[in-house]
């Protein structure tokens, strides 16, 4: 039996341990934040109709491959890459894919479908800015709909 006294203790340090640990965590910025030039891509987007009107669920087709990935990456550049993710992880070096999240385009067009996945997947994860971007650009689409019939090839 552990006299209570030393029961008291273990508690105390237990209770210590865990407010410090929710005070480190608190104070740490969040890993994935909003991409503002992204976001400014996606706008730019709009306003020139370079968009593809298409249905929810169509991003598993759309979605550009590792492959094209790469590719654009070598032709374009990784800050050119990033301009089509709306998501920066900032546990991952600027100089890598991985430091992009939330893709809504395919190097060409904005993408309707992206942008509800990429709304979905923020809210469902908590990343509130990010959500509301993806909201702000489908309203822009849906607001500018006559010019953006038109399918980027």
């Amino acid at each position: 039996m552990i006299p209570p006294n030393k029961t008291k203790a273990v508690a105390i340090v237990a209770i210590v341990v865990f407010a410090i640990t929710a005070q480190i965590y608190a104070q740490q910025k969040p890993s994935i934040t909003l991409n503002t030039a992204a976001l400014l891509n996606g706008l730019s987007l709009v306003s020139e109709g370079r968009v593809v009107a298409d249905r929810k669920g169509a991003w598993q087709q759309d979605r550009p491959s590792r492959s094209k990935e790469n590719e654009f990456i070598r032709n374009h550049g990784i800050e050119e890459y990033g301009k089509w993710h709306l998501g920066i992880d900032n546990r991952y070096s600027p100089r890598s894919k991985a430091h992009y999240k939330f893709p809504f385009g395919d190097f060409s067009g904005l993408h309707r479908c992206g942008l509800l996945a990429v709304e979905a997947r923020a809210r469902q994860y908590g990343y509130r800015d990010i959500e509301a971007a993806a909201i702000q650009l489908i309203a822009d689409l849906e607001s500018a709909r006559p010019r953006a019939q038109k399918r980027i090839d």
